[in-house]
């Protein structure tokens, strides 16, 4: 009787995180789903405790990690900046393939307190086959969102870094992990258990530093899922419903959350595995590009704040640049007296804008910005023909028109936000370096765009005084 309640509790959670999926697809939505997601998740953790056969230490151990868990969590959730969440979640991801490397190890060692032994006293076939996916998989998320954490955060170049013979190197790797799987399922032995987990954690390391700063949107998606499929995987090897249906349902949904960037990116996913896409090389001076281009015009915020005072329609485009200098409040500080003067006010979102799916839409919602606001690109493109004018505030590669005219361009092919299409375009910047993807952004030098040098949130924050006036 215990066992079957037990079972439709871990049912119960697992539609409530079926829920907490789809209320998280829209922002409206979104706070609805995290509740699901909290009270399933409760329901779950309140199931495992009071699962028959546990015992007053193993209550005690939960509640302990609960604890110290809970309290690291509040602690970060209340100092973490919100232009930090890429990389906040790509440590996430580190810590869940490094829990199911450790529950692999437990399941190993002590595989009685799992119910995987045969009647021989031996580990299942089965069990062995699922142990050493969740272990490999595991540790893989691990390496590899470590180094996508450092990149995020500024600490490691986010440049690709590769070298002579890499795709060789990380082919014979993964054909040697296979090798070590199918002799740990034949044999059991402990050495070939950590040879695959030290392999596997090299290979992530492989895997993650050829990937530059432009994929970093997909790379967070696909550790996503990784962590899912580790989940999954350690979930079969422990018998446990719950972990088996929610890494399922992560792991799927990071697959598809990653399709869809690369889709935005006009890429396939093995492309971006490849790397060597985002370098942050390559500018220009100030004054004007190279070659035969014409020189830039530079405004000043007052040019801007006039022209839009003026305006009947205006989209907002935002980047990772308005991310960096925090500017998302005073940005709707200016929508609302721009909206004030009689101007209809719009946001473009790209998909792989900012460094993680959503970025952009979660920090606009951050700062209070009315959801029927914000549109994805889809949506907007149409409009920007209609605008009197565009305002891009940190964005780059998704509004380089070379995605659609230069066929020797790394983004050809790209979807990008048709801004240059506006009358008029005013593009913050602090310089005339090039984006994430390393080549000059051909709306710089276009007769109708002109460009505002500086920090963006302190050039936005001058409009603003200049629309107060």
């Amino acid at each position: 009787m215990a066992h079957t309640l037990s079972t439709f509790a871990y049912l119960a959670a697992s539609v409530l995180f079926i829920l907490a999926l789809r209320g998280l697809s829209h922002p409206e939505t979104s706070r609805k789903g995290n509740t699901f997601g909290m009270v399933g998740m409760g329901i779950a953790v309140l199931a495992t405790v009071l699962q028959p056969g546990m015992s007053f230490s193993g209550i005690a151990l939960i509640i302990a990690g609960l604890l110290i868990g809970g309290g690291i969590g509040t602690y970060v959730a209340q100092k973490i900046e919100m232009t930090s969440l890429p990389q906040l979640v790509a440590a996430f991801h580190s810590l869940v393939g490094m829990a199911a490397v450790a529950v692999a190890a437990a399941a190993f060692y002590a595989p009685e307190s799992f119910g995987i032994l045969d009647a021989q006293g031996h580990i299942k076939a089965g069990s062995l086959v699922e142990m050493s996916l969740g272990l490999a998989i595991g540790a893989i998320t691990f390496s590899g969102s470590v180094i996508a954490f450092l990149k995020l955060d500024g600490r490691m170049s986010g440049a690709p870094i590769t070298f002579k013979g890499q795709h060789l190197l990380n082919a014979a790797l993964g054909l040697l992990l296979l090798v070590l799987v199918v002799s740990f399922v034949a044999s059991g032995n402990p050495l070939l258990f950590w040879l695959i987990a030290l392999l596997s954690f090299g290979l992530g390391f492989l895997l993650i530093i050829p990937i530059g700063g432009a994929d970093m949107p997909v790379v967070v998606s696909m550790l996503n899922s990784y962590s899912g499929w580790a989940a999954a995987g350690i979930g079969f090897t422990v018998g446990n419903l719950l972990l088996i249906v929610t890494g399922a349902l992560v792991g799927a949904s990071g697959a598809i959350l990653s399709y869809i960037m690369c889709k935005g990116m006009n890429r396939s996913i093995i492309n971006v595995l490849l790397g060597g896409f985002g370098s942050e090389s390559g500018s220009a001076s100030a004054g004007g590009g190279g070659g035969d281009r014409p020189p830039v015009k530079a405004g000043s915020p007052e040019d801007a704040a006039y022209m839009m005072k003026n305006a009947q329609k205006i989209i907002i485009v935002p980047g990772y640049g308005m991310a960096v200098a925090q500017a998302q409040q005073v940005l709707r500080e200016m929508g609302d007296l721009l909206k004030k003067e009689g101007a209809e006010v719009s946001y473009a979102i790209h998909p792989v804008a900012g460094r993680m799916p959503g970025h952009m839409n979660v920090l606009l919602a951050e700062a209070n910005v009315p959801y029927e606001e914000v549109h994805e690109l889809e949506e907007i493109n149409p409009e920007f023909a209609d605008a009197d004018v565009a305002f891009v505030i940190g964005a780059n590669d998704v509004t380089n028109p070379a995605a659609k005219t230069d066929k020797s361009s790394p983004i050809y092919g790209m979807p990008i936000l048709d801004v240059e299409r506006a009358k008029t375009v005013f593009f913050i910047k602090r310089g005339m370096s090039s984006g994430y993807a390393g080549v000059d952004n051909e709306l710089f030098f276009r007769p109708n765009t002109m460009m505002l040098f500086g920090d963006a949130k302190k050039v936005t924050q001058e409009i603003v005084q200049a629309l107060q006036r």
